[in-house]
């Protein structure tokens, strides 16, 4: 195989979300498993809409993610490129000029439809005289320009979808050139994929039909298509598009949220293939195991009940080291005197780094204990028992020792009432640490409040 040399293309019009972001991950994985180079090209020819806050936000989501890239530039650097093949094409009788309005447009595909026929455009304007394009031109329009497609069948052999073939017959050349002179996505691609050498495009599967087309201008420009791969789209859990939920799913949004970038890109890389999903330590992993092969047909299934079983797994197996600068912003844990221990005790039960906080207030801040009426005997009984100023790695087994000795009480029932009168929660970490943590004083003082 040829070494490969990928483009990753966002347009700076919006964050990046989990549906590009997968993309983005593919042509990484692809390439860096090859020895291959990865680039980032700005498609920001929309001058209107594109902007460089937007542009600076999914470099910053990309190198966040782990996504680096070889090289990189900017479409809206490139337009004397762009008007060059535009006067090659036109040269080569390749390019034409078209005069009809988007309303006159939309009432020739509904006639088409109409009449059973496929809404493909007539050609209307190779037909045109010089008499009815001045005529035209001085009522003020502006023509948009039209690829001729050649009319043969295209094919190419899909990395993902095998043999794949389009007849350029059944559909419209496609418009390159907007009436205002701006460039549609087709075009400056070409010119641009031409010139960086790309092997290999890999793109949504939403694309295949616009690859027919963009093959004809590859080779109308003088260069040779790059292999292709369209990958099957994202759905949610549900079986439903993604495209109303996407701002919820924004890089920008999960990395807030305080999702890892591995467990983003686990979930990313394994969701719709062969493999399990189940997370990995590191892209160079995912790189190894990466194959077009493994990729299926059917759409890939974005479960964020998914992200959070990665997520967890991954905080699970963070040691104290990977995560005491985030502790360090932790008002709560200005109290805590073990912060390795603290850690230790939690990361089991959180699912982000974030949710320590909540563990830290539990812990050390002025939360009030829960004690049934039926326990407020048996949690008099527990204060007495607590030791008045250390706590060792015995005192949890010690006190509970002597409440199921002088009570009776075993299993759940002698366990819950002493984890909700010092937490107030009825599930969490080993109470054995918890009550090191806390310690006497505070222990006792919480047991106190939940009796009052």
């Amino acid at each position: 195989m040829t070494t490969p040399i990928v483009r990753f293309a966002p347009s700076p019009t919006g964050r990046l979300h989990v549906g590009n972001v997968r993309t983005a991950l593919i042509n990484w994985l692809f390439a860096k498993g090859q020895g291959g180079q990865f680039l980032l090209r700005i498609d920001d020819t929309d001058l209107e809409r594109s902007t460089k806050e937007y542009e600076d936000g999914l470099r910053e989501d990309l190198t966040w993610l782990g996504l680096s890239w070889d090289d990189t530039f900017n479409q809206s650097a490139r337009f004397e490129k762009y008007d060059a093949a535009v006067e090659a094409l036109k040269e080569k009788g390749l390019l034409y000029a078209c005069y009809e309005t988007p309303e006159e447009l939309e009432r020739k595909r509904k006639i088409a439809l109409s009449r059973g026929r496929p809404p493909v455009y007539d050609r209307a304007a190779l037909n045109l005289s010089a008499e009815e394009v001045a005529a035209f031109e001085a009522e003020g329009r502006k023509p948009h320009w039209r690829f001729k497609l050649s009319g043969n069948r295209v094919e190419w052999n899909d990395l993902v979808r095998g043999p794949q073939s389009i007849d350029t017959s059944s559909v419209s050349d496609p418009i390159l050139v907007r009436g205002d002179g701006s460039y549609l996505y087709t075009l400056p691609s070409v010119v641009d994929d031409i010139e960086y050498n790309i092997t290999h495009v890999v793109r949504g599967e939403d694309h295949v039909t616009n690859s027919g087309a963009q093959i004809e201008i590859f080779m109308a420009l003088g260069g040779s298509a790059p292999d292709m791969a369209h990958t099957p789209l994202l759905i949610g859990a549900d079986g439903q598009g993604l495209s109303k939920r996407l701002g919820s799913l924004s890089i920008n949004q999960l990395r807030a949220e305080g999702f890892e970038p591995m467990a983003i890109a686990s979930l990313l890389a394994k969701i719709g293939t062969s493999d399990n999903v189940e997370v990995r330590e590191s892209l160079q992993r995912l790189s190894d195991e990466f194959s077009f092969d493994k990729i299926g047909r059917a759409p890939a299934r974005f479960d964020e009940k998914e992200l959070h079983k990665l997520n967890a797994m991954l905080v699970a197996d963070m040691s104290i080291d990977d995560v005491k600068t985030r502790l360090g912003g932790i008002a709560q844990l200005e109290a805590c005197d073990n912060l390795p221990l603290f850690w230790e005790t939690i990361r089991a039960n959180v699912t982000t780094v974030s949710e320590a906080a909540g563990w830290a207030d539990i812990l050390y801040g002025d939360q009030s204990g829960i004690v049934d009426d039926e326990d407020k005997d048996f949690i008099a009984e527990a204060l007495k028992a607590l030791p008045e100023t250390t706590v060792t790695e015995e005192s949890w087994g010690e006190l509970t020792s002597h409440l199921k000795s002088e009570t009776g009480r075993k299993g759940r029932k002698l366990f819950m009432p002493l984890r909700k009168a010092l937490t107030g929660q009825e599930h969490g970490p080993e109470m054995d640490r918890v009550l090191i943590l806390m310690g006497a004083e505070r222990a006792r003082a919480r047991m106190q409040a939940a009796l009052n």
